[in-house]
């Protein structure tokens, strides 16, 4: 597909969290940025008048925009923080340097020390992170520290010199924030039992914790210490707010490149994650048309060694969706829990907004091609003989039985054509039976389409589950197009699709564009037929008003508000104004009646 225009790219761009790239007409990377909503904040950079002359001279060189979508604003804020430091983008000027967002280390140690650092060193510690706040960092260790005691100095606590009485105990022991490991007072195992449950903390199950520091706000506010109680609720609310690790930057997973696959009937799309030292540092998504029906397995297989040549990865390692076949020496981990099972997942949802936005573009630029697709799709997903180019939807509106009507919109090519739409007002059925009206609608529809010969419609919706379809099925069986015409029920409450003699509904995925499709068809059904509802119902209310006036009956009414307009105009009419429409003897009256 020819590079699509900067407006169209800023037109499908998701209003997610996520890490913007600008790339100029070489394709070279000009600056990397984070954004809570990417759509508006890319889209800034194009509305307003830059204040400096390098933004200005960078927004006139971009040709193409790279996004990766991401669940949090935070991890938007680390992710860039890795592709900045990967890319060295020239108009960045921030984050070159190598600083580092803070982690918690646990030491690798017979009796651990617990502290913040901003490198990771790989000695068989354990890093918790990374932190975008160093005032969490602080918060934590703090909350750690008043619940648990935990040795600060940094001796050698070996058997061995502990047995020889190499040390003594400090300050922070006489203050109660040291057991006294070093000269043997706590013992190695009931140390390690505290750093478990400190893992616990760290890792966002702190809820014990929190009601500890409950527990002491109040005695503080009881006392009347209400400075110090407040600064214990400003940790709680810090706590609340914390977030568990991301899965943007993970130091237990090294090297590994990451794929996940998304297809539909006539593309796939993969994509690549790659992940160097725990940070991605890489995301690509590759389109693939297809020319037969290949299936998804085949296709990744294919992809893998595309995107591994293109961009020349040398990671041993691969998380996939499904196993597929590689080379001997790769290792393919299919993760189902956990950190490694989050970053598949977030793959995932990369290749699922880039299809989404292809389609965006698709429909824009090729309008014809996009809708071949969606009738393509939608003859798989709802399992029909041909494409649904002419649907039509049904829909009945009353309100306790009163002014029952029906609607039937018409949708073409996916689109609705409203110069076909049809009102109904039920004739035959008295009272509120939805069934007898759905009957009665679709067999005058069809009666009529076959005597004027027209074209029917490859796929008829009708707005209600069974009872409606069965319906509605009557009626196709008395014209004699049962089997002619495909027909579905879909049932409001969990959107379930149902067939004619089929007992069991079919759930489409709710991103569905088949279902998308269907509920827009129900949606516009609704909306149409109640409004005719209303209009009715309310010019009923009006017609009644008028004729309970001794002398005026529906005739007469219609004749006053086609002349008045509205009730309102009739009431502030004089006698010659009505005079000259219902006569002197009934103006009289009409007259007197208002006033």
């Amino acid at each position: 597909m020819p590079q699509v225009p900067i407006e169209i790219q800023l037109s499908t761009l998701p209003n997610n969290p996520g890490v913007y790239q600008f790339y100029d007409r070489d394709d070279k990377i000009l600056y990397v940025g984070k954004a809570k909503n990417l759509k508006k904040r890319v889209s800034s950079y194009f509305m307003k008048k830059h204040e400096y002359g390098k933004t200005r001279v960078m927004v006139k060189k971009i040709e193409r925009i790279h996004h990766i979508v991401v669940p949090t604003e935070s991890d938007a804020l680390l992710l860039e923080n890795n592709l900045i430091k990967k890319y060295r983008p020239r108009y960045n000027v921030l984050l070159k340097d190598d600083k580092s967002y803070p982690w918690i280390c646990v030491k690798n140690e017979r009796f651990p020390r617990i502290f913040p650092t901003r490198k990771l060193i790989k000695d068989g510690s354990e890093y918790y992170g990374p932190y975008t706040s160093m005032k969490t960092v602080r918060t934590l260790l703090d909350l750690i520290r008043s619940v648990y005691p935990l040795r600060t100095c940094n001796y050698d606590l070996s058997q061995e010199k502990i047995d020889s009485g190499k040390y003594k105990v400090c300050l922070e022991y006489h203050l109660g924030n040291c057991k006294g490991p070093c000269v043997g007072l706590q013992s190695a195992e009931e140390y390690h039992q505290q750093i478990a449950d400190i893992r616990e903390i760290i890792k966002g199950n702190f809820k014990s914790s929190i009601q500890y520091f409950k527990k002491e706000m109040k005695a503080l506010a009881a006392e009347m210490k209400f400075e110090e109680a407040q600064r214990v609720k400003d940790k709680i609310d810090v706590l609340e707010n914390y977030q568990v690790k991301s899965t943007i930057v993970n130091p237990k997973i090294n090297n590994v490149d990451v794929f996940s696959i998304v297809s539909d009937e006539a593309f796939a799309y993969v994509n690549f994650l790659q992940l160097s030292h725990g940070s991605i540092v890489r995301s690509h998504t590759l389109e693939i048309k297809k020319k037969l029906a290949e299936e998804d397995k085949e296709l990744l297989q294919l992809a893998i060694l595309e995107i591994r040549n293109r961009f020349q990865s040398e990671s041993k390692e691969l998380y996939l969706p499904f196993k597929v076949t590689v080379e001997p020496h790769l290792k393919v981990t299919v993760p189902q829990l956990g950190d490694k099972k989050k970053i598949v997942d977030l793959s995932e949802r990369n290749a699922k907004f880039f299809r989404q936005e292809r389609f965006k573009q698709i429909s824009i630029i090729d309008p014809e091609r996009h809708v071949n697709r969606l009738m393509a799709q939608m003859k798989k997903d709802i399992r029909l003989s041909e494409e649904p180019r002419h649907i039509e939807c049904f829909d009945n509106s009353n309100i306790q039985g009163s002014n029952p009507v029906a609607a039937c919109v018409v949708f073409r090519d996916g689109k609705p054509s409203k110069k076909e739409y049809r009102h109904y007002n039920i004739k035959s059925v008295e009272g509120p039976d939805d069934f007898a009206s759905m009957e009665e609608v679709v067999y005058r529809r069809y009666k009529r389409l076959l005597d004027e010969k027209q074209p029917l419609p490859q796929l008829i919706v009708i707005d209600g589950g069974k009872g409606q379809l069965s319906s509605a099925l009557k009626s196709l069986d008395s014209l004699g197009l049962r089997g002619k015409i495909a027909i579905i029920g879909i049932a409001k409450r969990l959107e379930e699709i149902y067939f004619p003699e089929d007992p069991i509904p079919l759930y489409l995925d709710k991103k569905s564009e088949s279902l998308k499709i269907i509920q827009q068809l129900r949606n516009e059904a609704h909306r149409f037929g109640i409004t005719f509802h209303r209009n009715k119902r309310s010019k009923a209310a009006i017609n009644s008003e008028l004729e309970e006036i001794e002398g005026v009956g529906e005739k007469t009414a219609q004749e006053l508000l086609k002349r008045f307009k509205s009730v309102k105009r009739i009431k502030a009419a004089s006698i010659e104004d009505l005079t000259q429409t219902v006569g002197m003897a009934r103006a009289r009256k009409i007259y007197e009646t208002f006033h």
